[in-house]
């Protein structure tokens, strides 16, 4: 975090002590939180073909425990965006945990097809809390000007727990067995419930401190009431304002492009020519290129584009639409194709993480952004749901150069796709902030 915090961002009043060290805990423990959710949802990932084994089942019912779990994290979100505006992040962040870290340790003892399944479905349902409750959490806690760089930074927090899980897991699962890749990651997760039940507060008032978040009469593309409870028809003034599935359908594109590559970008180098082993060495490109441009949009939206999201989005989306040309045109070289993945990554990680981040706040506000996130974010999430079944019919059993041009191409054309959405997201935030402003004005 920036030394202006200190001394007062750019002409800010300065945080007290207190503030300061309550935000490092707030921002600490969300972070750790985060990565706390990976834990209890990646080990799966890494167990795939040990489990197939183990239950006896082939690769195709596993992946169905899986697309049962992104089912319903895609329903989680939608339940948990009112739940959270309801009750508050804090409740998100504990609970949700607290459930996911008992369903892994089911997971440690289950020596059943159908208990993996059923179990995996609720374990969505109280996954999809965790972006949304730590988005809230730190919502009130981050002035608007700084806000960019801050949660750039901490936006980090899943590829630090993909990295957890993968390192850690994995080494558990290589040494001692699946069961203890499970209990091993969950052990982790509950040392880090206890970290943000001590941590965690949703506001400084929570602590009898002053506000860092001053009430003023800025105007939010999403109007919604700023109390700390809603009703249900509170809630949904924010969930039929125009602007949120605007903003979803085009988080939709960035979700369908990511966890494409998130899933199948080894396979795709594999069929272009590298061995297994070398696929997924390169593949990290893709992930690095992601962590650094997760830090360049955050710090890129303080500091050229004054909190304007929107245009910075549009200007990576562009970015990721020249990454996909360069992937249709180089991709018969694997070496080329890996670091053309790579720019796409430096690309799209940033849109991702600001439309379910910072720009859920600055539409609707601090204490309505965890409804905004879950929202967004839940309508986004169709996306991986229905990559995984598609990019898997345009792979199997064909001519893997044919394979591959049609895969890049639907990838362009989603590419295309989400720059075409973020006009449309520019529109209606602009026209919502001018009939807001109008209306507060008045006559």
């Amino acid at each position: 975090m920036s030394d202006d915090s200190n001394r007062g961002f750019l002409g800010q009043q300065p945080l007290s002590r207190e503030q300061r060290a309550w935000r490092w805990r707030i921002l600490i423990s969300t972070y750790f939180a985060y990565a706390g959710f990976y834990l209890c949802r990646k080990v799966f990932s890494i167990c795939k073909t040990t489990l197939a084994d183990e239950l006896d089942v082939g690769l195709d019912r596993i992946a169905h425990i899986w697309t049962a779990f992104l089912v319903a994290y895609m329903i989680g979100m939608f339940l948990n965006s009112f739940i959270g505006r309801k009750w508050g992040p804090r409740l998100l962040l504990l609970g949700g945990l607290g459930i996911s870290i008992a369903i892994n340790v089911v997971f440690g003892f289950a020596n059943s097809y159908w208990t993996f399944l059923a179990f995996m479905f609720f374990n969505g349902l109280v996954q999809a809390s965790g972006w949304p409750g730590c988005v809230g959490a730190v919502a009130e806690w981050l002035r608007k000007r700084e806000r960019g760089t801050i949660m750039g930074v901490w936006s980090t927090n899943y590829l630090v727990g993909n990295i957890m899980v993968k390192s850690i897991g994995g080494y558990l699962l290589a040494s001692y067995g699946w069961r203890y890749s499970f209990f091993g990651c969950t052990i982790i997760a509950f040392v880090i419930w206890w970290l943000v039940y001590f941590w965690q507060r949703t506001r400084p008032e929570d602590v009898g401190l002053e506000p860092i978040i001053r009430a003023d009469d800025e105007t939010h593309a999403v109007e919604a009431t700023n109390e700390i409870r809603v009703t249900f028809r509170q809630y949904c003034k924010i969930l039929l304002n125009p602007v949120v599935p605007v903003m979803g359908l085009s988080y939709f594109c960035l979700k369908f492009l990511r966890y494409a590559l998130d899933s199948w970008l080894p396979t795709f180098l594999n069929l272009q020519g590298f061995d297994v082993g070398r696929a997924a060495y390169y593949s990290q490109i893709f992930d690095i290129a992601g962590f650094a441009g997760v830090l360049l949009a955050g710090w890129a939206l303080d500091r050229w584009f004054r909190g304007r999201w929107d245009i910075l989005c549009l200007v990576l989306g562009v970015g990721m639409v020249l990454g996909y040309v360069s992937v249709v045109r180089f991709g018969g070289n694997p070496y080329a194709l890996a670091f053309c993945f790579g720019f796409v990554g430096l690309m799209l990680y940033g849109p991702d993480t600001l439309l379910c981040g910072a720009a859920s706040v600055q539409v609707a506000g601090e204490r309505n952004a965890v409804a905004v996130a879950a929202l967004v974010n839940g309508i986004g999430s169709f996306g991986p749901v229905i990559q995984e079944e598609v990019i898997g019919h345009f792979i199997a059993g064909k001519d893997p150069e044919i394979a591959m041009r049609n895969t890049n191409l639907l990838a362009l054309s989603m590419s295309v796709a989400f720059v075409l959405m973020m006009l449309m997201v520019i529109w209606s935030v602009r026209t919502a902030n001018r009939r807001n402003l109008a209306r507060k004005e008045g006559p």
